[in-house]
């Protein structure tokens, strides 16, 4: 009762901010950011878009993946008239197909930035199942799986830039409350008996397992980056309930009803981004790592979220399935679990830069 008074009456915590402090209060005492160079995934709407433009207002190079190479360059445009010559770069990534990632991947090496900040931050919620072109789960495929693979993909040069620089790297997970949805205490086993259609699709249970593999994962790599004295933390963040693209695509009386209902409860999405630009940048989190932020401060995930054990075993899940092999595979389920089976994709085509 009390943290829902806090949260309402947007009291502080001990971070001097609160469930109504915006992006732009959350970093007012960043300083100057060129230093950083940051790529922000879903960064073409909503949350993400408020990410970018409040870190390329302070200075920050961005690096803005995406499905539409054409959203992506509206993005770069709004961001360059509101921050006259802010350096955005603009690259092709689907995170569903593993083959993306790693395409995506490949051309940002190419292009020999450093890279001190990652916000896995980009967002799906499938009404109908389906699966990736992987054969994943396309809800958890998209908001964790791509993720994790990109994340992996990108630990060294977060690492070799935070050596050279001695600019201390991070990486953001953006999570959510719904992680705690998940009642389950088996998250894999789960992901499997929904591929095999063993059980019914519910589409919010596999938008909150999505969310609590994110939390999952920024346990898992916090102790990993650790193993490796990378000057790297790993945090994960709840933004808060605001009706994004995410949720207006389900418009309809029973969606309006609530969220009129609920309005006091929601956050404007300069007020969303908050978390996730504090958690960032701000000197007060330098060497704070495997933590779970809200409203700018720390927090506790939900009892499955603050599991070791299950962090590791979905580690070790998500690092067999996304192994490259000597052809691009593909995850499929057969009785005895996941199996990999090759499969061409026919992923993004074209690239674009600044």
């Amino acid at each position: 009762m009390l943290t829902s008074l806090r949260y309402l009456a947007g009291t502080a915590g001990p971070s001097g901010f609160g469930s109504r402090a915006t992006a732009e209060e959350a970093t007012a005492g960043c300083g100057d950011l060129r230093h950083v160079t940051a790529i922000i995934t879903g960064a073409t709407s909503g949350i993400g878009a408020e990410t970018a433009r409040v870190l390329a207002k302070r200075g920050a190079r961005l690096v803005l993946p995406a499905r539409s190479l054409k959203a992506a360059e509206d993005a770069r445009a709004r961001l360059r008239a509101e921050c006259p010559g802010a350096d955005v770069v603009v690259l092709p990534l689907d995170l569903s197909s593993l083959a993306s990632v790693r395409r995506f991947v490949a051309r940002f090496l190419a292009l020999g930035l450093p890279l001190n900040l990652l916000v896995n931050n980009a967002g799906k919620y499938a009404d109908r199942f389906s699966v990736s072109e992987d054969g994943v789960e396309m809800t958890f495929a998209t908001n964790y799986l791509g993720h994790f693979l990109l994340t992996r993909l990108l630990l060294e040069k977060m690492a070799e830039t935070a050596r050279a620089t001695g600019v201390e790297g991070r990486i953001i997970n953006v999570s959510s409350t719904i992680h705690s949805w998940f009642a389950g205490d088996d998250a894999v086993g789960y992901l499997d008996r929904v591929t095999r259609r063993k059980i019914p699709y519910d589409p919010t249970k596999a938008y909150a397992l999505s969310k609590l593999a994110n939390v999952l994962h920024t346990r898992a790599l916090a102790e990993r980056l650790r193993e490796m004295n990378a000057n790297v933390t790993a945090n994960c963040v709840h933004p808060g309930i605001v009706r994004t693209r995410l949720i207006r695509d389900r418009d309809g009386l029973v969606t309006n009803t609530v969220f009129f209902l609920a309005s006091k409860l929601l956050k404007t999405i300069p007020q969303a981004a908050a978390t996730t630009c504090y958690v960032a940048v701000h000197p007060a989190v330098a060497g704070v790592s495997g933590k779970y932020f809200a409203d700018c401060n720390e927090a506790s995930p939900s009892r499955l979220g603050a599991s070791s054990e299950e962090a590791a075993k979905l580690w070790s899940f998500s690092e067999n399935i996304t192994a490259e092999k000597v052809q691009k595979m593909s995850v499929h389920v057969s009785a005895g679990g996941f199996r990999l089976q090759v499969q061409s994709s026919n992923a993004d085509r074209g690239m674009a830069l600044a």
